[in-house]
């Protein structure tokens, strides 16, 4: 009579290691007290989703903070859904917004480090060590079920109203006898490999999560698939193997996850393997219609990386934002160390929220914005110029015609104590700023400009153009720029003053009528004439940037237009 010994021989004939063999090749980690090994480990089937990036942010920070490894593992074992070259595409994403690993899969032809191969599907004869080791102790089988044979299974659960799943009296190969078992094997009948749950759905476990702390699940008592047709394991086992073998000591993944948790521990204990502590990271959500739901890939611009990376929101932004889900106490912290690298912070656990976190386009841009407008213009500049090499060559073109130029646009009222905050993003720059180049400037419709102020909230008026062509030739001839915004202004008042504008706001509220309008609009005559818009940047550094011929060049083709 046949053993399970045979079973396991007959299966994988040419597996001669053994899971004592693959402890004494992948030792543990010689590694400080308390430093984390953790991973990130996706699958080659698409973008980097914004909830991955937060994973594997979340997954970076606590191994680098601890003094210990982050690795990517890609898992590739699902080659139905695979896109070839998108797992490198990830590595490359990550990197972008300073995820880096220090070791495991950089592309289909590198890997960093001593604990692979980081790509599953180059791990087959690792799986089936272990297999081999669980049929020999009786815990997985050769299933021989038909698709037809499980349509079947679910009719009949449906129809019972009981849970659905291969298990117990169920699992109709479960208990058939070895020596029948290696006669179909013989025979050529095709099976996977499935595992012998001892567990029951009766059953409460308890299990501790890094987040959401103690809690009971339910013991679980499926006879999971293990290894598929295609020699591959599944992702249960797979992650399994992977995570003792690499010696991961935190597996943090979405909450998603969570329900798996028993099959892991399970799994787990049967191997006679030392359980890593999981973290499940609360879900990225959104709002619509009021209801909660995860960020779509299908809906969602947002859902995928690649959209921040395109629009040009600064890395240090959006990671910051992620860092605010992350982190409860994380603003609380940067307002306290405005002077410091955001990975100067320290996560925790017990800040993490255990509901899913919404997710806020405008918050994004509002901490953008603070960001970004405490950069250096030089270096902003060279931030700006390498999203415009990516997404936008004829920015890049104007840019690097003249860096010097561009660098002095971008440093209007920057670095002071409370900068200006005009940009969000990278590509908020070129529609703010673009009147300064010539070559658009003089493309621009003077034709059809707005000449009217504001006489209260809901009414304006239109200032005659006479007054502004007169205004605007006095102003010229008194044109100085090189004194302080301060007296710059003074002085544009007192002409203001002289074609009756004035700079007694309580006086015009009360009499708009008396007043061709407030000081003020005359500055705004001067952005239509410089710029073809009300709104620019502040127009005393707009002179001083353009220069006295090229601000008269301009004044002197608006006063022809009026």
């Amino acid at each position: 009579m046949a053993n399970y010994n045979d079973l396991a021989e007959l299966i994988f004939p040419d597996i001669k290691e053994t899971v004592e063999d693959l402890e004494k090749r992948y030792p543990k980690r010689n590694l400080p007290e308390g430093a984390m090994v953790t991973r990130f480990a996706p699958s080659p089937t698409g973008f980097l989703h914004t909830g991955s990036l937060f994973t594997s942010l979340v997954s970076s920070r606590f191994a680098k903070q601890s003094g210990g490894v982050f690795y990517i593992r890609l898992e590739d074992t699902d080659t139905k859904r695979e896109i070839e070259g998108s797992g490198a595409s990830l590595v490359t994403q990550l990197k972008k917004f300073g995820v880096i690993l220090d070791e495991g899969y950089v592309s289909d032809s590198e890997e960093i480090g001593s604990y692979g191969p980081y790509k599953q599907s180059n791990r087959a004869d690792i799986y089936k060590v272990c297999i081999k080791h669980l049929i020999k102790i009786g815990r997985a089988y050769p299933c021989f079920a038909t698709q037809e044979e499980l349509a079947e299974l679910r009719r009949v659960q449906e129809a019972n109203k009981e849970i659905p799943g291969y298990y117990g009296k169920y699992a109709k190969y479960r208990n058939l006898p070895i020596d029948e078992a290696i006669a179909k094997i013989k025979n050529g009948d095709s099976y996977i490999i499935r595992f012998k749950s001892m567990g029951d759905h009766n059953n409460k476990i308890a299990v501790h999560d890094e987040i959401k702390g103690d809690l009971e699940l339910t013991e679980n008592d499926q006879d999971i698939v293990i290894l598929k047709g295609d020699g591959l394991p599944t992702y249960h086992f797979a992650h399994l193997v992977d995570d003792h073998f690499m010696r991961t000591t935190h597996v943090t993944r979405g909450e998603e996850w969570l329900s798996s948790l028993p099959i892991h521990l399970e799994l787990f204990d049967t191997m006679g393997f030392e359980r890593p502590k999981y973290a499940h990271l609360p879900v990225i959500m959104k709002v619509e219609n009021g209801n909660r739901r995860k960020l779509s890939k299908r809906k969602d611009p947002e859902a995928a990386t690649a959209f921040f990376l395109e629009q040009g929101y600064p890395k240090y932004g959006f990671i910051e934002y992620l860092l605010t889900l992350a982190n409860s106490n994380y603003e609380a912290w940067r307002e306290q160390n405005l002077d410091k690298d955001y990975f100067d912070f320290k996560l925790s656990f017990d800040k993490m929220g255990v509901d899913g976190a919404l997710f806020d386009i405008e918050k994004v841009e509002s901490i953008s914005k603070e960001r970004m407008a405490y950069r250096k213009a030089a270096d902003l500049c060279e931030e700006v110029l390498a999203w415009a090499n990516e997404y936008n060559k004829d920015f890049e073109k104007l840019i690097l015609n003249d860096k010097k130029f561009f660098t002095e646009i971008l440093n209007i009222e920057r670095e002071k104590d409370k900068p200006r905050k005009d940009y969000a993003k990278y590509s908020d720059i070129y529609p703010i700023i673009s009147f300064f180049f010539d070559s658009v400037y003089n493309d621009l419709d003077m034709s059809n400009l707005d000449y009217t102020v504001m006489v209260n909230k809901n009414e304006v008026k239109e200032v005659p153009h006479d007054i502004i062509k007169a205004f605007l030739n006095d102003y010229m001839a008194s044109y100085n720029v090189d004194v302080t915004e301060e007296e710059w202004f003074e002085n544009l008042k007192a002409l203001a003053l002289k074609y009756n504008f004035t700079s007694d706001r309580k006086a015009y509220k009360a009499n708009p009528n008396d007043f061709n309008g407030q000081a003020g609009d005359c500055a705004g005559f001067i952005r239509l004439a410089l710029a073809a818009r009300k709104n620019t940047p502040n127009i005393y550094f707009v002179q001083r940037i353009l220069g006295k011929n090229k601000v008269f060049e301009r004044i002197n083709r608006l006063i022809n237009n009026l």
